[in-house]
């Protein structure tokens, strides 16, 4: 990595903080505010919650096409510009229709922000750095989000309005914040290395849905994605309180449990990643993710107290911060590696709109039986999540060398320099 990369990927990496310690302000607090600090009601509420999934899902199919046509930074500023206006008329929107309207806009800017950024990321790193990259991004934003949710936790009241104002306004704060620190990043553009199919760098839909391997990792990705994060704070949540008996408390500590697994494990686990075949660390994931889902059944139909009980849910949720750790530097660069010259954000775009239908998708069908059916929630996610482990034993099959092993292809480039190099010392001799 140059000088100049190494200059822009810091200006990232804080951008990258900046952005989650915003959200982390508001996030926690979203339904809250609406249905109770604003007297709009669950329906309401529950609307703004689906208005952020659908606003995403209409702009990233646009964005992909836009980052390859003008590149990451501009379109990264407008979602950010966008996203501030969203959260601040969010802030000071008294009806049903202002917080909708203002809760699509700040839907749609940070549903943007995520290719943008990961395909300056992409710009910003080689092969042999990327791994590390997308890893200290994760890092990042998982200590924003959790340092930012526990001071707006002390800094909100539900019985003051303004207090939810002022939370609003540092979330805009913060990426307005962030657009003046990313207009100073001059992009260094990496050279690309990898066998991705050939083509055109127009952004073509067509060319991408013909990437075989991509293809592949969507629907892998697709699995991940309403596995896990689909059912963080809806199925399994659900499932934790009315199977368990898990008190909110408890449910806090949980998702605290997870957080600070990744926050701790993130650069231990990157040791042993970043010299494994990718496809088969995401195997291991699904197989993690699958003792997690059978620690979750003794949580809430082993028969045990309440204390094994509570252990055993919150062992659960930093199960999945582990996997969660060993995907950041690995699923991300395998995007950016199966892409063709000039068409990451395009790439990135894709595997971002899967994301959040997944998302979509994951808590309308993992709510309802978590709630209610309690086995059959089980053994069904405990089934995805081995298929994770044989889509990505399958996907391995369709990756080149460069995108499944990319640190042993520059280990060998490296001893080929060498011994090309001692040749002439040997014939000597």
């Amino acid at each position: 990595m140059t000088r100049a990369m190494g200059a822009a990927m810091r200006r990232i990496h804080v951008g990258n903080a900046l952005s989650a310690f915003g959200l982390g302000f508001t996030v926690p607090y979203l339904y809250v505010y609406v249905a109770q600090v604003r007297g709009l009601g669950a329906m309401t509420a529950g609307l703004v919650l689906a208005v952020f999934a659908v606003a995403a899902l209409v702009v990233l199919p646009f964005a992909g096409r836009a980052i390859v046509r003008r590149g990451p930074l501009p379109v990264l500023i407008a979602a950010l510009v966008t996203a501030a206006l969203g959260a601040l008329s969010l802030g000071l929107a008294g009806s049903a229709t202002a917080v909708l309207l203002s809760a699509a806009a700040l839907g749609a800017g940070q549903a943007v922000m995520q290719p943008a950024l990961a395909t300056m990321i992409v710009d910003c790193s080689t092969s042999d750095t990327r791994s590390r990259a997308f890893a200290m991004q994760f890092f990042l934003q998982n200590l924003g989000l959790g340092v930012g949710g526990l001071i707006g936790g002390h800094l909100v009241d539900t019985t003051r309005a303004s207090s939810f104002t002022l939370l609003f306004a540092i979330e805009a704060a913060m990426f307005l914040l962030l657009a003046v620190v990313m207009a100073t990043v001059r992009t260094p553009h990496a050279p690309h290395i990898g066998a991705a199919p050939a083509g055109s760098s127009k952004g073509s839909w067509k060319q991408l849905l013909g990437n075989r391997a991509m293809v592949q990792l969507s629907v892998l990705g697709f699995v991940l994605f309403f596995a896990c994060y689909g059912q963080f704070e809806s199925g399994l949540s659900a499932y934790g309180v009315e199977a368990a008996g898990i008190s909110t408390s408890a449910l806090g500590s949980a998702l605290a449990a997870n957080t600070l697994m990744i926050v701790v494990a993130q650069f231990a686990v990157l040791r042993f990643v970043e010299r494994r075949r990718r496809s088969r660390v995401i195997a291991v994931v699904g197989l993690i993710w699958a003792v997690a889902w059978v620690v979750a059944g003794y949580a809430g139909l082993g028969h045990g107290s309440k204390e094994m009980a509570t252990a055993a849910f919150v062992s659960t949720y930093a199960l999945f911060g582990l996997g969660e750790a060993m995907l950041s530097p690995t699923v991300a660069p395998l995007v950016a590696d199966l892409a063709p010259e000039g068409m990451a954000g395009q790439y990135n775009s894709a595997f971002a709109l899967v994301k959040q239908l997944a998302l979509a998708v994951g808590p309308a069908v993992g709510g309802p039986m978590g709630a209610s059916l309690h086995a059959p929630y089980i053994v069904a996610f405990l089934l995805f999540s081995l298929g994770i482990t044989f889509l990505a034993l399958r996907l391995g099959r369709q990756l080149t060398a460069v995108q499944d092993r990319p640190w042993a292809v520059a280990r060998s480039r490296v001893v080929a320099r060498g011994g090309a190099a001692a040749e002439p010392v040997v014939a000597e001799a």
